[in-house]
């Protein structure tokens, strides 16, 4: 009897699992998304944390003004005592994004629970910043850490793609006006070697801004030493690279606070005050 006279593999009695068999195996979904949770800090005494309250009904009256597109000023803690200094940390938690920021000082930024609403740290320096991005993320951000370098002579083996990305990448940063929409390279889709990316590494340098965006997955972003040019890179729960990009704006979209965002920050930090008092 010739094959075609078989029933197909895979099919048929016995070829799928009964009752009595052990139970399949699935791939594991991603988990540990982070979501937003009400928490209301326990005090015995509001009086004693009356400055506490009060700068964070500023906040949220910021967070109003920024939703406007209107910058709203900082907010210095350094005058707090310990116990409105305890409460501020406990109600502003800590979000899905941080900042490393190298230059003088050397500031770490960590978004609060509440989108938009930054904790800024350093040598001298601690304040609350309201705001789609801290400021100093993008007035820092392409200061050279490591200088992008000028290509010259013969590329080294293996380098294929990256020249004419390069060249696309300094164009688009000689030429970006303010307005511009983000011009991005999917490095995922285009044909390129290992060599490619890193000698577009050493050429693009290195900028003074790093932003790690946890949510479904982590997302980095590097500055490049080249104005406007950042490196996005994301990752799933298993914490392989699924999206590579080069983005030529001034800040990523994924690393802001959309008007949206701030809006609820004020509603919900007006939520916990409520509760608080």
């Amino acid at each position: 009897m010739t094959s075609f006279h078989l029933p197909p593999t895979g099919f048929g009695p016995g070829s799928q699992p009964s009752e009595d068999d052990a139970e399949l195996a699935f791939l594991a979904l991603p988990s540990g998304m982070r979501t937003y949770e009400s928490h209301i800090p326990d005090i015995d005494d509001t009086a004693r944390v009356a400055p506490a309250l009060m700068l964070l009904a500023r906040v949220a009256d910021a967070c109003d003004l920024a939703a406007r597109g209107e910058v709203p000023p900082a907010f210095d803690l350094a005058h707090l005592d310990a116990d409105s200094r305890r409460l501020i940390a406990e109600t502003l938690g800590q979000g899905e994004v941080s900042m490393r920021l190298r230059g003088v000082p050397a500031l770490m930024v960590q978004e609060s629970v509440f989108a938009g609403v930054w904790a800024v740290a350093g040598s001298g320096v601690d304040r609350i910043e309201v705001g789609p991005v801290p400021e100093a993320a993008t007035t820092r951000a392409f200061a050279p850490f490591r200088q992008a370098l000028t290509p010259t002579g013969k590329k080294p083996e293996g380098v294929v793609n990256a020249p004419a990305l390069l060249a696309e990448l300094a164009e688009k940063s000689a030429t970006w006006r303010a307005k511009d929409e983000a011009h991005v390279i999917n490095l995922s889709l285009l044909p390129h070697t290992e060599e490619d990316l890193i000698w577009l590494d050493r050429m693009l340098g290195e900028g003074a801004v790093t932003i790690l965006s946890r949510g479904y997955g982590n997302c980095r972003i590097t500055a490049s030493a080249m104005p406007q040019v950042w490196r996005v890179q994301f990752f799933n729960s298993m914490d392989s690279l699924i999206l590579d990009t080069f983005e030529v704006t001034t800040m990523p979209e994924v690393a802001l606070a959309a008007p949206e965002d701030l809006t609820d920050s004020a509603e919900r930090i007006r939520d916990v005050l409520e509760a608080l008092r």
